[in-house]
């Protein structure tokens, strides 16, 4: 793991690969991604400014005497990274864990460990100890979007795509990442 901890990246050089991704693409594949990537900074931009650190939380954090850190899997056009890899990442670097960001598509062998029903969601949670041992993961979602999701999965024609993709940021929008966090927490 420490290699991937060596070529990841923090959360500020993830907001910049964002903007130049959305702003100066490099392929076919980011310029197909524009409006992903638009909707990513926007969302990330937001819960920027209406994240706070929850102090319950923070205390059962300290009460695990977390000395480690965490590494995230993720893309900035993902819309269930855009709503969470901000929150953690704040929280965590509050309490004062180190976190960083490896580009999933930058390499596929981290995420093809960590594979969710057989496929490369993200983001993942990575939750180090100090030597870089692998403690848990978490991903790709808080428990409520895995609900919605297979709620939408189960019958698609009374919850088509469109709902789903809507009260799911819905969520996102009000929870702020506690869930995810808190999810996150219960792990460590």
């Amino acid at each position: 793991m420490k290699n991937y901890w060596n070529q990841a990246i923090t959360f500020q050089q993830y907001l910049q690969v964002a903007e130049q991704r959305l702003h100066h693409p490099l392929d076919d594949e980011q310029k197909e991604f524009h409006g992903y990537y638009e909707l990513g900074v926007q969302r990330m931009e937001r819960a920027l400014k209406t994240f706070k650190v929850d102090d319950e939380l923070l205390k059962s954090l300290k009460a695990k005497n977390f000395e480690g850190k965490l590494l995230i899997i993720s893309e900035p056009w993902c819309g269930d990274a855009s709503a969470t890899v901000p929150a953690v990442t704040q929280f965590f670097e509050a309490a004062g864990n180190e976190v960083k960001i490896f580009l999933r598509d930058s390499d596929p062998s981290l995420i093809n460990q960590f594979l969710v029903n057989g496929t490369q969601s993200i983001p993942i949670v990575i939750v180090l100890d100090a030597d870089f041992q692998v403690l848990a993961h978490w991903g790709p979602r808080p428990q409520y979007g895995n609900e919605l999701l297979l709620k939408f999965k189960q019958d698609p024609e009374s919850y088509p795509r469109e709902d789903f993709y809507n009260d799911l940021q819905v969520y996102y929008a009000k929870n702020r990442g506690n869930d995810a966090i808190s999810e996150i927490i219960k792990l460590i």
